[in-house]
């Protein structure tokens, strides 16, 4: 009798090695480029340019993806900075009980502004973009996407994704970039 729980036992955990491997080998692995090499070989390091190639033939490589992080940051660098003017508000022997509150509830909204805008990104990259950029302002939603693909639908989608998550949506626009 303990020969076949053994067994059993071993077969199970033997056929969920297997399913987890087989999980991992099919996940994409998709991995942003940050410009930084962490392996690199000899032949890799070399840079050759063409000599035959004239101006127009040198086109910038720049992610869009590095853009929208750029615009984050910015973003979170204004955000960051109005908290700090809300703190120093609030420390400060000045200021009644209700206006302490009132600054309070604007700090809260930036809190949600921004857990709702990345709670948002991820929805939209869960779609299958490539990547996206959400930014609110008193109940306006600019979304900004990475696809090759464009159209009246895959805007409606998204837009009904960005009012069904967020109830202040009053008006949403989508702007769809090209990854390349």
């Amino acid at each position: 009798m303990k020969v076949k729980k053994r067994t059993v036992w071993m077969l199970t955990l033997l056929s969920l090695v297997a399913v987890i491997s087989v999980y991992y080998v099919k996940e994409p692995n998709i991995m942003p480029f940050d410009g930084l090499a962490i392996f690199s070989d000899g032949a890799l390091d070399q840079l050759t340019i063409d000599e035959e190639a004239g101006d127009d033939a040198i086109t910038p490589v720049y992610a869009q993806s590095a853009l929208f992080e750029e615009m984050r940051m910015e973003s979170q660098n204004k955000r960051s900075q109005l908290r700090e003017q809300l703190t120093t508000r609030i420390t400060t022997d000045e200021m009644s009980a209700d206006e302490i509150n009132e600054l309070y509830n604007e700090m809260s909204d930036l809190t949600v502004r921004d857990s709702t805008e990345a709670m948002l990104e991820m929805l939209i990259r869960s779609l299958g973009y490539a990547d996206a950029l959400v930014q609110t302002d008193k109940g306006k939603v600019d979304v900004r996407v990475i696809s090759e693909e464009q159209g009246k639908e895959l805007a409606n989608e998204i837009i009904h994704i960005v009012k069904k998550q967020w109830e202040d949506a009053k008006s949403v626009k989508v702007t769809f970039q090209p990854a390349s």
